[in-house]
């Protein structure tokens, strides 16, 4: 039940417009393309295993992980929901 100006389900059609926006998010971080043998970061040679589990991989697991960790989501809500207004 919905209430004020709000829709009935107005909750849960927020909630699955996050989780697409995250699983979209996601996949445009996936590589794509031709895996590459050496890593663009550190010219190391990056093992065949990666390369053939991995479509479109490019740098090697310690670049790989340093950049993960560089770009870990902010956790911003640009919808506007409570839990982010009251953070």
């Amino acid at each position: 039940m919905a209430g004020g100006w709000s829709k009935d389900g107005a909750v849960q059609d927020q909630i699955d417009a996050s989780v697409s926006d995250a699983v979209d998010v996601a996949r445009a971080r996936l590589p794509q393309g031709e895996s590459l043998e050496f890593c663009e970061e550190c010219e190391e040679k990056i093992p065949e295993a990666r390369r053939k589990a991995i479509v479109g991989v490019k740098l090697c697991v310690t670049c790989q992980s340093e950049q993960d960790e560089k770009s870990a989501l902010s956790g911003f809500n640009r919808r506007g929901s409570k839990d982010s207004q009251l953070r």
